[in-house]
């Protein structure tokens, strides 16, 4: 799928709790086009295609109301996301290209597979869960972990997830309820055999990840959404 530029205005953008928010765009040109897992590049600045592509930040999808219109998800840490949540607000027009990644591609028929979520992680997981193809995954299941309840803007999307695929499971935890996840009861709860799927902070990833190659989880049989 070719990558194409887009100029996109803010739909909404809302911020239901701490500095994490919810943005929603929609094109003012043509019907976003991209495969469920895949990433965008969002620039606050216009793009002119004399002086090149401006700064920009990667972001997940995490769901498409509409052809022309796609929802993200953020938290206001860093610099570009600090500015992100000081400068947009209903109206504003920023520049994006899309697609990128391949998280989803060549998923083996009938395998078993286990999602890995921390936090705002799990929003290229939406944007399969939330996909007509998704009623063909075989017991699907996610693990989810948000620092508490009020972190996870999710449930609406996971509803829908269900009566896509009567098989999808989740299991959420919460930090201040029940603890951090827990990589080594996953794969005792799943199997070595499972194909498995991380997404989250860099060092979450990276401790899943080494965790499940140490145990004997074939490389292959990890895949990532690590682009940050």
């Amino acid at each position: 799928m070719l990558v194409k530029k887009y100029t996109a205005e803010v739909v909404s953008i809302t911020n239901p709790v701490d500095a994490l928010y919810l943005l929603e765009l929609q094109s003012e040109e043509k019907p976003f086009k991209f495969l469920p897992g895949q990433f965008l590049h969002l620039a606050l600045d216009p793009y002119d295609p004399s002086t090149g592509w401006p700064e920009s930040r990667c972001f997940s999808i995490q769901a498409q109301p509409a052809p022309e219109r796609i929802v993200l998800s953020f938290s206001a840490k860093g610099r570009f996301t600090t500015r992100m949540a000081a400068e947009l607000k209903q109206g504003s027009v920023v520049s994006v290209k899309l697609p990128y990644g391949s998280l989803f591609n060549d998923v083996p028929d009938g395998v078993k597979s286990v999602f890995i979520a921390g936090g705002t992680g799990i929003t290229p997981f939406i944007s399969l869960f939330t996909d007509d193809t998704f009623a063909s995954w075989k017991k699907p299941v996610l693990y989810a972990g948000f620092r508490t309840k009020n972190y996870n803007l999710y449930d609406p999307f996971l509803f829908k997830a269900k009566t896509i695929n009567e098989e999808f499971h989740d299991e959420i935890k919460y930090e201040d309820v029940s603890g951090m996840l827990n990589i080594s009861e996953i794969l005792e709860k799943e199997g070595a055999d499972a194909l498995f799927f991380l997404s989250g902070p860099p060092g979450m990833i990276r401790i899943f990840r080494n965790y499940l190659e140490q145990a004997g989880v074939g490389k292959d049989n990890i895949r990532t959404d690590d682009w940050e």
